[in-house]
């Protein structure tokens, strides 16, 4: 309805407040002349238009979202008619309701706006003041919300200009509860990462973990025994690089916890050897892993990892591109290339077809646009990429940024090379054969890195 971009311009005092009426002027006054609740439509239809109460009333029924009957039009001459006959120019009035009509599609009562200010105000000042509670309690909250753990933890360790980053610890055999919890430092709280975070772990098992470790598990097997989980729950956190963690007692890498724990006590007896016997067998020397096996581990484990950016293993390969930082000092109207994963998509009903994706590197996330006619010719891309290269223009407006796409390729195969041996992160080790693949690549980076979609 054309209203919040005059309300944001008349606040920022780029445009000048008029009032076609003293009437209006008390109903608009506290929005600086533009109607922004339902109270405000209805007091309109009443002093501009000569709507009775009742019609009035019809009006509001009329605007409810949930509703969406269409009804709104049926009273476009009566309102119009009402304000003409009372000296206002007939031009105004058709904005006046067109204004009003876009109610139909997003608009609701000023208590509801209050209540949501006041949400987003006491969010802000937690984060501003508590970063590492907010993020903390974020997390304890999942699956909610508009972005995955992944993006909570890397929002909360990105330094600014009010603080250094939240201190962010893995999860920990010896250390971590169900819950993520927040730990005392020397310049503050850091945030420990839970069990709940370890992909398929119930959560029995985890409160079982930390009621019986009393003063820490040595190895697996003491693991199991005390807390009596069985093999597979030990195997998943084997698997989430919590033995490895600094301060658990075991202190053994991923690939050697995962090795020790094929050696337990099976959760069900083996038909050749029922007690375990004759399965002993030295500990072989197992190779190191590259940096991005050891990511995609975590998030084949956790949905996340404190290592490293999937898009930083693979700057490398993105040759051009701005990074998010540098996107963040580029000036108005320029070109550019950026690269990141998908986080969200996001197709408004009241949009008119526009999307907006939201994409995530190793410093910080991009806003990209596409405009209905863009989408139509990269329709594939915008809808099942994990990984895209976006170039367009950036448009800025004060600190908001977003960048216009004209051109969208899927990257996402790259996604797939991190978990090999000779992927991005340069392991230095023998070139090994990829085992032979289940899915086909979009697919394996839809499993690993999935993006939040909202229609």
């Amino acid at each position: 309805g054309d209203m919040v971009h005059p309300y944001i311009r008349r606040r920022q005092g780029l445009e000048t407040v008029e009032f076609p009426s003293d009437e209006l002027a008390e109903v608009l006054g506290r929005t600086l002349g533009v109607p922004l609740f339902q109270e405000q439509a209805m007091r309109i239809a009443i002093v501009a238009a000569g709507f009775t109460a009742e019609e009035a009333d019809r009006l509001r029924r009329s605007l409810a979202t949930f509703r969406r009957t269409g009804t709104i039009g049926s009273f476009r001459e009566r309102f119009i008619g009402g304000m003409t006959a009372r000296g206002y120019q007939r031009d105004f009035a058709e904005r006046c309701f067109s204004q009003i009509e876009g109610f139909g599609e997003y608009g609701f009562p000023e208590s509801h706006a209050a209540s949501f200010a006041l949400l987003v105000y006491a969010s802000a000042w937690l984060k501003r003041h508590h970063p590492a509670a907010f993020a903390c309690a974020l997390l304890n909250s999942q699956p909610m919300g508009f972005y995955a753990p992944a993006q909570i933890v890397r929002d909360a360790r990105e330094p600014r200009e009010w603080f250094r980053g939240v201190e962010v610890r893995p999860v920990c055999i010896n250390a971590s509860y169900w819950d993520c919890t927040l730990e005392p430092t020397a310049r503050g709280l850091a945030l420990r990462l839970g069990f709940r975070l370890v992909k398929g772990l119930r959560e029995e098992d985890g409160h079982w973990i930390s009621a019986a470790r009393g003063n820490g598990y040595p190895d697996l097997e003491a693991l199991q025994r005390r807390a009596g989980i069985s093999r597979a729950a030990i195997t998943k956190l084997a698997s989430a690089d919590a033995f490895g963690a600094p301060g658990a007692a075991a202190g053994l890498p991923r690939r050697a916890a995962l090795w020790e724990a094929r050696a337990l006590t099976p959760d069900k007896p083996l038909p050749l050897f029922p007690d375990g016997e004759g399965l002993a067998e030295p500990a072989p020397a197992l190779p190191v892993p590259s940096l991005s096996e050891e990511v995609v581990q975590d998030y084949r484990a956790m949905r996340l990892s404190l290592r490293a950016h999937p898009v930083g293993l693979l700057r490398g390969r993105l040759k051009g591109d701005r990074t998010s930082a540098e996107i963040a000092g580029t000036p108005d109207g320029t070109r550019l290339a950026a690269t990141g994963l998908v986080i969200t998509r996001q197709r408004p009903g009241t949009a008119s077809g526009v999307i907006f994706v939201t994409l995530e590197d190793e410093t910080g996330v991009v806003n990209v646009i596409v405009w209905p006619k863009v989408y139509e010719r990269f329709r594939r891309a915008v809808i099942g990429g994990r990984l895209l290269r976006v170039s367009g223009k950036l448009q800025r407006e004060g600190p908001v940024s977003h960048l216009i796409a004209w051109g969208i390729e899927d990257l996402s195969p790259l996604l797939d090379r991190l978990g090999q041996p000779d992927g991005a992160g340069g392991a230095a080790e023998t070139r090994r054969p990829a085992p032979p693949r289940a899915r086909h690549p979009r697919e394996q980076a839809k499993r690993l890195f999935p993006s939040r979609d909202f229609h």
